[in-house]
């Protein structure tokens, strides 16, 4: 067998490298020229809906049909606004469920329907061939261009909320936001919901009491706090206060709301009279009265389940019972609405119809929302 000398072996592993190194070093040159002489530039193309994107581009979305030039009111021509977009965003649905989906998450975040409608744009630049989704969205524009009609007015459907007592009561109210909160949350319950029966109580004493109104509520915005027959500006009398406190601790009353709730208005003085009445007829703090009119909320509340007919979601039935006291409780399949007439400026209303129309109204309803419903299993 013959062998390759040793220093052959060494001259062609020499030049087989030299020839790699060449080779690389030819490839980057190569390569380098190329993009310094654009060889590698991918020309491109003109997108196939290039004119659609400049007249998107210079499309103004903040036409005349959205203004509604005719409208007097800015709050309706926000109204329409929104319904032209969640109507657009139904009709998508039917279509693009996931798309709608997107496109309503963005308006809830942005409150922007100009933006939205540029996503609209961009999505029927792919979709444009569904003449169904089209024809729908050509319908929402129709509308959205209607003028007014001649009835409309610049009033609360809420006739009672037109007026300058309403006004008073919704900045005086909010300024007790927090002690309302507070109440609300110690019992587990709505605070909407004790706002709906301050407002029948308010009412009343701001359409009855003029003198003290005219002179000293509404200058100031603050809230009537009785202290006579009726206790505090939830309006608890003495007698119906004792039956709250007695309900808390009687463990066989219809109305006993539990272990967690026993001690909840222990006194702290011999005095319980005048302690009650210092809690309730307080001028500077109301929270006792807005606690001890939750509690009559929830014992009435608990009552009613306990007999087999749930009424949480009856803010109407339960401020009634609130209005008419204890006695007038009696577990039933269909309860009435009603309670003390009130007057307003010649309008007869009952104390349980204004607590719903409140609570329903839309009113108050950052400071005071609706309770989030519970999931079920």
């Amino acid at each position: 067998m013959r062998f390759m000398p040793a220093n052959r072996k060494f001259r062609y592993f020499i030049l087989g490298a030299i020839a790699v190194f060449a080779t690389i070093g030819f490839v980057l040159t190569g390569a380098f020229l190329a993009v310094k002489l654009h060889l590698t530039n991918d020309p491109g193309a003109v997108d196939y809906n290039d004119r659609i994107f400049q007249e998107l581009a210079n499309k103004k979305y903040k036409q005349d049909s959205l203004r509604l030039k005719n409208a007097t009111d800015s709050a309706y021509v926000t109204t329409r606004e929104k319904a032209y977009i969640y109507y657009k965003i139904m009709a998508l649905n039917e279509y693009y469920p996931l798309n709608a989906s997107l496109l309503l998450n963005a308006f809830e975040k942005t409150k922007d329907p100009e933006r939205v409608e540029q996503m609209f744009d961009a999505l029927m630049l792919r979709i444009d061939t569904l003449e169904g989704l089209k024809k729908k969205f050509q319908f929402a524009v129709k509308i959205l261009e209607r003028q007014p009609p001649k009835e409309q007015v610049n009033r609360n459907a809420f006739e009672w909320m037109n007026f300058e007592e309403w006004d008073v009561f919704k900045e005086a109210v909010v300024k007790d936001k927090q002690q309302i909160d507070s109440a609300a949350q110690v019992l587990g319950l709505d605070s909407r919901l004790i706002v709906s029966v301050l407002v029948g109580e308010q009412i009343r004493l701001f359409t009855s009491i003029r003198e003290t109104y005219k002179n000293v509520i509404a200058p100031l915005k603050i809230l009537s706090v009785e202290n006579k027959f009726s206790y505090g500006v939830t309006g608890v009398k003495q007698e119906t206060a004792m039956k709250v406190e007695d309900n808390l601790k009687n463990k066989n009353s219809e109305f006993y709301l539990g272990e967690e709730f026993v001690h909840l208005l222990d006194f702290q003085t011999g005095d319980r009279e005048g302690e009650r009445f210092n809690r309730l007829v307080n001028y500077r703090n109301h929270y006792y009265s807005y606690l001890y009119a939750g509690i009559i909320l929830k014992q009435h509340i608990a009552q009613w389940q306990k007999a087999g007919h749930d009424i949480s979601d009856r803010p109407e039935i339960i401020a009634t019972l609130f209005n008419l006291g204890f006695h007038a409780s009696k577990p039933k399949p269909n309860p009435s609405v009603g309670g003390a007439n009130i007057n307003v400026n010649g309008v007869v209303y009952t104390f349980g119809a204004l607590a719903y129309e409140f609570y329903y109204s839309g009113e108050l309803i950052e400071a005071f929302p609706f309770p989030e419903k519970k999931k079920t299993k």
